[in-house]
């Protein structure tokens, strides 16, 4: 497959233009003009500034993902002979983009135990099941998962039915993405999310982008990035892999971009996988040893400098050039250049979470912005978690975490007479282990794909296996559907958000609340997400007064009460009259306030963990690699809508893509068949590629590849390391005609957790 020369562009335009022939030009014409917030990435659009508009004003503001996402809502409903044709193993036999080409779910369905098919199932005889399984099971083998897809209503309403219930076995995806920046912002600057906004991005001098890929996975934000470059800016990109989209990308809405192209990467840097963190402590050091930081800015609002110059000094430069694979003179290079920026901004994406020290390193990253000052009042640059899914930090905004912020858990108790549980909550990995040692009974899966999410995916099917009812709410069929159900399975249709009977709420990266407005439903059957949480919670609590949960089946009523319960979410309780939208008070830092104990904000001293196996070090095998799990430009978090990447140029996803040199030094040549080893498990009559990244690294595609993800976290954030599996790449033997016609079969299920 060909790659094109430019990201974005007119293969973009004319990828939209073919969905608009399948779904009809006009209707994704009106759907994407919807007053609704695009549901695929935190860069955030539309709500009542109008679709295609993000919250700085600009029009036409979509991408690839959000044509997509609504084409894929815009499909056809699966139909009642579905089932009955398409048993679970026939299920488990398509991929995950077959299964999202299946159609829009219309209808509840269950899997019984012993079954091998869906029936339908009536609403009354679902929410009764689902309410007799958790009277059953009780708080404590029960636990609920939210995804970013859900609106601030749902996921409000989901973690207030679990504290009733008396759980904190509550959590959302962010687990598995943007954990570790939540846990390394807060103990740094006391804040979890972003300190800046769309238009601090825009009028920043220098751009750090580490550890991300925005031209696949948030198209939008490189409208920005060319914005940068444009008012004279500089992008340094550091990633392990040179991705095509950040070195040139046609910006689609911008006709100079889209005729000419637009230079993305100022300066391109590739370190070692993993090791982003050797880098940013070298960064600080060059900076300290040449007495470039900003001293008073440390005297006046920081604490912990001295302990954190310690680390930095006792680290050696030939341990920061081996561990990060960047030479001294380049890391000096990019030290200057931030040094010297008046605006600059840090941005990170998984590269810097998925990884066992992912918390450390997003801190080494706020080290470096402390060190120089550039964090903390409006107009310095400031820090930048490149956030997922379009709702995942609305997710956390309104409790649903295994914690409950001290504000909202001191109003839940005063203003509802509600005694919230004490016991410590679970993360999403412990819940997935609790539910493989016979600890669960009920999974309330509110969106989302927990199957496909979790790593070590054999490990993640057998314990999901265990738990006696698995309930997803979901707008079609994922591989969780077919690999990830319990002894008994519900699955609940729900609308997607511009289908929503009622306005429902959003929140951007930027802290910025969206307004939907929701819209017709395109088929009977499915329900919203309040309505079946409030329906569940209304015979749940039967004859309980704490909360009037008829009423709260009224998303402005939900509203009122986020807003009498969460501080910083207030003015959502005069959203509905006002229609207006906000930037929550206070997350983008200004005036030096930071929301810290002591007022100031506070350097971690961090240091590198002892090395692990891998980056080309040599053995019998033949070396190791380590890998990391990527999303093509096809896909969004879990769901696959194309098999081709196009950016880089991959017409398939059962691949392993490596350096050149790292392909010769195993004797292997280009689409050679090979088997590839973790810890944890393996993939067969995989295709080795070449491709440009670090030699010693090697990318695979996820969710694929989480058969070779190991299921150890980072301590802090619990955080699996997806992008930084160490494994051994070797040749399969010769086969016959006969024996590779069945290795295809072997392609198709190459993760399959019981293949």
């Amino acid at each position: 497959m060909r790659r094109p020369k430019s990201g974005g562009g007119w293969k973009a335009i004319g990828y939209t233009l073919k969905l608009a022939n399948r779904v009809g030009w006009l209707p994704l014409w009106k759907a994407l003009r919807s007053k609704n917030a695009c549901k695929t990435c935190a860069v955030g659009m539309g709500g009542q500034l109008g679709g295609m508009v993000n919250e700085a004003g600009y029009f036409p503001e979509v991408c690839k993902k959000s044509v997509q996402a609504m084409a894929s809502d815009m499909q056809g409903a699966i139909r009642r002979e579905f089932f009955e044709q398409m048993d679970v193993p026939r299920l488990r036999a398509l991929s995950s983009r077959e299964l999202e080409h299946c159609g829009r779910l219309v209808a509840p369905v269950v899997l019984a135990p012993g079954s091998k098919n869906y029936r339908p199932i009536s609403w009354d005889d679902a929410i009764g099941k689902v309410i007799a399984a958790l009277q059953t099971a009780g708080p404590s083998r029960s636990f609920f998962y939210a995804s970013g897809r859900s609106s601030n209503e749902a996921g409000f309403l989901l973690q207030l039915l679990a504290r009733l219930f008396g759980t904190n076995y509550v959590n959302n995806c962010s687990f598995y993405c943007h954990q570790a920046s939540g846990v390394g912002l807060s103990t740094t600057i006391g804040s979890s999310v972003a300190t800046v906004k769309l238009e601090d991005v825009e009028h920043a001098d220098l751009f750090l982008l580490v550890g991300a890929n925005p031209a696949s996975n948030h198209p939008r934000l490189m409208k920005s990035l060319m914005t940068v470059r444009r008012r004279g800016g500089k992008v340094i990109v550091i990633n392990p892999v040179k991705e095509l989209g950040l070195v040139n990308f046609r910006v689609p809405s911008d006709v100079r971009s889209l005729v000419f192209g637009s230079e993305i990467a100022s300066l391109y840097v590739q370190p070692h996988i993993g090791g982003d963190l050797a880098l940013f402590l070298g960064l600080a050091k060059s900076i300290l040893e040449r007495g470039l930081h900003a001293q008073s800015f440390i005297d006046a609002y920081t604490e912990g400098f001295e302990e954190f110059r310690a680390a930095v000094e006792v680290t050696t430069w030939n341990d920061i050039v081996e561990r990060s694979g960047v030479d001294r003179a380049t890391i000096e290079q990019i030290a200057d250049l931030y040094v010297a920026a008046k605006r600059p901004v840090i941005a990170w994406a998984m590269g810097i979470t998925h990884h066992l020290n992912g918390t450390q390193s997003v801190q080494a990253i706020a080290d470096l912005a402390l060190v120089c000052g550039a964090v903390g009042r409006h107009g310095a640059g400031g820090l930048m978690p490149i956030r997922g899914h379009s709702n995942v930090q609305g997710m956390g905004s309104v409790g649903v975490t295994p914690t409950l912020k001290q504000a909202l858990l001191e109003r839940l108790e005063q203003k509802l007479g509600v005694q919230a549980p004490k016991s410590p909550g679970y993360d999403t990995m412990a819940c997935v282990e609790a539910a493989a040692r016979g600890e669960m009974e009920v999974a309330l899966c509110l969106g989302g794909n927990l199957f496909g999410s979790n790593p070590d995916s054999r490990f993640a099917a057998d314990a999901i296996h265990k738990i006696g009812l698995v309930v997803q709410l979901s707008t079609t069929l994922n591989t969780g559907h077919a690999w990830g159900t319990g002894r008994e399975t519900l699955i609940l249709p729900v609308l997607p958000r511009d289908e929503e009977p009622e306005p429902t709420t959003q929140e951007s990266m930027f802290s910025y609340v969206r307004l939907s407005d929701g819209g017709p439903a395109r088929f009977a059957g499915p329900r919203s997400e309040v309505s079946i949480l409030s329906a569940i919670s209304r015979g749940l609590f039967a004859g309980d007064k704490r909360l009037d949960w008829n009423r709260l089946a009224n998303h402005a009523a939900v509203r009122q009460l986020i807003a009498e319960l969460i501080p910083e979410y207030a003015p959502i309780g005069q959203i509905d009259a006002t229609r207006k939208e906000f930037h929550i008070p206070g997350r983008a830092v200004d005036h030096y306030r930071f929301a810290t104990p002591s007022g100031k904000a506070r350097f971690r001293a961090v240091s590198l963990a002892e090395p692990r196996d891998g980056n080309g070090s040599t053995n019998e095998n033949g070396g190791r690699l380590t890998l990391m799990t990527i999303r093509s430009e096809g896909q969004f978090n879990t769901v696959v809508y194309d098999e081709e990447d196009l950016y880089r140029g991959q017409e398939r996803r059962d691949v392993i893509l490596m350096n050149r040199d790292d392909l010769r030094r195993r004797g292997l040549s280009v689409d050679q068949r090979v088997r590839v080893r973790s810890e944890s498990g393996e993939m067969r009559y995989v295709l080795a590629r070449e491709f440009d990244i670090r030699a010693g690294n090697a990318l695979m595609y996820y969710p694929e590849a989480n058969v070779l993800v190991g299921r150890d976290v980072d301590p802090l954030s619990k955080t699996p390391a997806f992008k930084a599996v160490s494994v051994i790449v070797q040749a399969e033997e010769p086969v016959s005609l006969v024996q590779s016609e069945n290795a295809q079969v072997a392609l198709a299920s190459a993760a399959s957790p019981h293949r």
